[in-house]
């Protein structure tokens, strides 16, 4: 049974800044599972027997090679999409992190073809698709 797909899935999605209304963004390469090319803000599936907390330090660690300075979660939301022709469910737990600038780098670079920099002035292009939702719901809170 696949996460996501047969039963509803639960993800941990952080848009990561610096403190100084800078934000991170990932390019998703070919590798990724879908959206290629697109520009995202960063997730990871929580797993079987993991915690939120755990998760969302763990993934940070992970793709962003960079310790959670702070968190705030923001809400959370239904994740209905379709992928290779089949209906998916996620809830997405989502949640703004400080990190610390100086130690961030590309921490996948099979899945990420560029970890970048941007102000929600100068946002890159083109943006995965459910970030529009998630910044719609949270541009205050970031």
């Amino acid at each position: 049974m696949k996460k996501g797909e047969d039963y509803t899935g639960v993800t941990v999605v952080y848009s990561c800044h610096d403190g100084k209304r800078n934000f991170l963004f990932n390019k998703r390469s070919t590798n990724c599972r879908d959206e290629h090319g697109n520009w995202d803000i960063g997730g990871g599936g929580l797993e079987f027997g993991d915690t939120i907390e755990s998760t969302l330090r763990k993934e940070i660690l992970e793709e962003y090679c960079t310790d959670v300075l702070q968190y705030d979660f923001l809400g959370y939301r239904d994740v209905h999409r379709e992928h290779n022709k089949k209906k998916t469910h996620w809830i997405a737990l989502d949640f703004k992190v400080l990190v610390d600038r100086v130690k961030v780098k590309n921490g996948e670079p099979h899945k990420f073809d560029a970890v970048e920099w941007f102000t929600l002035d100068n946002l890159p292009s083109p943006v995965h698709s459910q970030f529009p939702i998630f910044l719609k719901l949270y541009e205050k809170k970031l």
